[in-house]
């Protein structure tokens, strides 16, 4: 039995920190973990942003409230459960994904949770284990699961390598030239196909 786990930021809704960079006008926001492989360095980075322009979680809601997933995604994300399970792995925080999950049909997602002060100041986060993706895909196949997985990072690439079947989608020209032996596609309907494959094989 198949377990398919795709990334949430960049394949299935647009990335949530370019849209509040975008919305605030702060350019060091629009950083990602395209862009910076270290999530902790990327998380500091972003906490320190936010403390220095006086900004919090509201802020953040409020742009994610206007966020819509990327075109095609629900009803990729439909076709793909009807015939296989999926659950989306991100290192994104459940106060950010709520909204978004309810527009894609309330598919499974594990993430991580941020810390908030009483006056909405972003303080911290917690992980819900170090590596996530890569751990999950592992607990997954220690059940009796075969895992296919897709993203678009760097923090995707574990569960990628890990997995029975691995492919890129929609990522840097530099992450495809670094793993040239995964598929990468930037069409709903090349990686739909290409999931199909595997579990049909």
């Amino acid at each position: 039995m198949y377990i398919t786990c795709l990334d949430l930021e960049g394949v299935l809704v647009p990335e949530i920190w370019i849209a509040f960079s975008e919305a605030t006008g702060i350019p060091e926001l629009k950083k990602t973990t395209r862009d910076e492989p270290d999530y902790d360095k990327l998380m500091q980075y972003r906490i320190k942003i936010l403390k220095e322009h006086g900004l919090g979680l509201k802020e953040i809601q409020d742009t994610i409230a206007k966020i819509d997933p990327l075109p095609g995604a629900k009803e990729f994300l439909d076709e793909l459960r009807s015939c296989t399970q999926a659950i989306i792995l991100s290192d994104t925080f459940e106060q950010f994904a709520a909204p978004l999950m309810k527009k894609l049909g309330l598919p499974t997602i594990f993430c991580n949770t941020l810390e908030v002060a009483a006056n909405g100041e972003i303080t911290g986060y917690k992980m819900r284990c170090e590596k996530s993706k890569y751990k999950t895909v592992k607990a997954l196949q220690s059940c009796g699961f075969e895992t296919i997985a897709s993203g678009d990072s760097f923090n995707d690439l574990g569960m990628i390598q890990a997995s029975k079947a691995g492919f890129l989608f929609r990522t840097t020209d530099q992450i495809k030239k670094d793993y040239p032996q995964y598929p990468a596609f930037t069409e709903y309907s090349e990686l739909l196909a290409a999931i199909k494959k595997v579990i049909a094989e």
